[in-house]
């Protein structure tokens, strides 16, 4: 029984190793796109849909000042779809 949580651990680390450097490659994390989203952002309407884009936007440029750009690239998603109210603020972790 232990080996096989062990095992499932293990699995569930690799594909949570993984999923971030595949985002990248997949969303883009690049200056072009950060300024593309913002540019969207400031169209929006003012409420919580822009403010939680603005922070997504605000984690993914820390996210690839440290050159991590499959955090970034997540960030950078979860902004796109914040701004484009395709779903509703719960699902990025609001309260």
């Amino acid at each position: 029984m232990l080996n096989k949580l062990l095992g499932a651990a293990t699995i569930a680390a690799v594909a949570f190793a993984v999923a971030p450097a595949s985002a990248a490659k997949m969303g883009g994390c690049s200056g072009a796109n950060l300024e593309k989203t913002e540019t969207m952002i400031e169209a929006m309407a003012e409420g919580d849909g822009k403010i939680m884009a603005q922070k997504e936007v605000a984690l993914a440029q820390t996210a690839m000042l440290d050159g991590k750009m499959g955090v970034c690239a997540v960030h950078l998603s979860k902004a796109m779809h914040a701004g484009s109210g395709s779903g509703s603020s719960m699902a990025f972790g609001a309260k």
